[in-house]
């Protein structure tokens, strides 16, 4: 009889720490992601970190100062530019593709269309039952009106989507600051906090390390592999800047929608327009069949060497995490499969052997 105080106690207080954390969860659910992005990060720079602050003479805040700064110059801004790029090209397009409609673009495609070999008298069909919904819209009071609308707000969206990009960003710097700061308080108390032997904290430990090099080290080498597959695209088809446009496709490869479709779709479009037709065709088949698949199957394989994960299971978690998580997901997804991984070895190394 005098277990049962103790555990009703002890039953009582996991209950109550349950509470906290996931009361606490809610709580920093707002700033997680650029949380999160400074851990990861943290993480990539930090034997930098410990170098330029031993050679300050062990002034961590000072070296935390300058890798704050470093980062926010060397990866940070250059990410941030591309995506408000994005963004504000994608509102150019708008006013392009509304000027060109009005201008009797839509009325003067099917004959464009229609000198494609093997597919022209197909498009022109298609597009001939589209022009004529288009004809109808346009004459439609209630749905030109309905148009007006979805594009303002989706124009809306994209500023608000800005001004988040922004406070993101600021939350981030300020993570990362004190995570370069105090990582050894930090890690020694989170070490401290977990309920489990010191044998599997290091191995959780050590699997999460390996995970995050891994994947940032593969999601950065798939970007210039697209950046390379696809600048010699632009320069074996003679367009001009195959070097410019190969980086901006590179560099556009890191965002979670559109990608380097961004860039050689808008190539695509002029080589079309401009009568190379079979440039336009080619440039379309290797950026969507092979620059464009590059992040489903080039991603998961260099991650998957540095991890020892199964090819298929991270290549559903790099899906997943970016269906779910957004563009950070790509990270989240397979670290959170390697921590599965690390736990489930745990499990069978002390549990399963303690029960048999």
């Amino acid at each position: 009889m005098a277990k049962s105080p103790k555990i009703l106690s002890t039953s009582f207080l996991v209950l109550f720490v349950i509470l906290l954390l996931y009361l606490l969860f809610w709580i920093f659910a707002p700033f997680l992601t650029p949380i999160l992005w400074a851990l990861i990060l943290a993480r990539l720079f930090y034997p930098l970190h410990e170098r330029l602050a031993s050679f300050l003479g062990g002034k961590r805040a000072w070296s935390a100062i300058l890798m704050t700064l470093a980062v926010m110059v060397l990866v940070v801004l250059p990410v941030s530019y591309v995506a408000a790029l994005a963004v504000t090209e994608t509102i150019h397009a708008y006013e392009v593709g509304r000027a060109w409609i009005q201008a009797g673009g839509m009325e003067q495609l099917p004959g464009r269309l229609g000198n494609l070999p093997l597919i022209g008298t197909l498009s022109q069909d298609v597009l001939g039952n589209l022009i004529l919904a288009y004809g109808v819209l346009h004459e439609s009071t209630e749905g030109v009106a309905t148009m007006n609308q979805v594009v303002a707000g989706t124009v809306g969206g994209l500023a608000m989507n800005i001004v988040e990009l922004i406070t993101d960003f600021l939350i981030m710097l300020f993570t990362l600051f004190f995570l370069f700061r105090d990582s050894p308080s930090l890690h020694k108390t989170v070490t401290q906090a977990l309920p489990i032997d010191q044998k599997a904290k290091g191995e959780i430990f050590d699997c999460l390390d390996q995970t995050v090099v891994a994947v940032v080290r593969g999601t950065v080498l798939t970007a210039l592999a697209q950046g390379l597959v696809a600048g010699t695209t632009y320069w074996l088809l003679g367009i001009p800047f195959p070097l410019l446009l190969g980086a901006l496709s590179g560099l556009f490869s890191l965002l979670p929608v559109g990608g380097t479709a961004f860039v050689w779709g808008p190539v695509a479009l002029y080589l079309f327009w401009t009568g190379a037709i079979w440039k336009a065709i080619i440039l379309v088949a290797v950026g969507a069949g092979i620059v464009g698949l590059m992040d489903n199957v080039l991603q998961p394989f260099l991650v998957g060497t540095g991890v020892d994960l199964p090819l298929i299971l991270l290549f559903f978690a790099s899906l997943g995490g970016v269906a779910y998580f957004g563009f950070i997901g790509l990270f989240l997804g397979p670290i959170i499969l390697g921590l599965a991984k690390a736990a489930f070895h745990i499990f069978q190394q002390n549990y399963q052997r303690s029960s048999a």
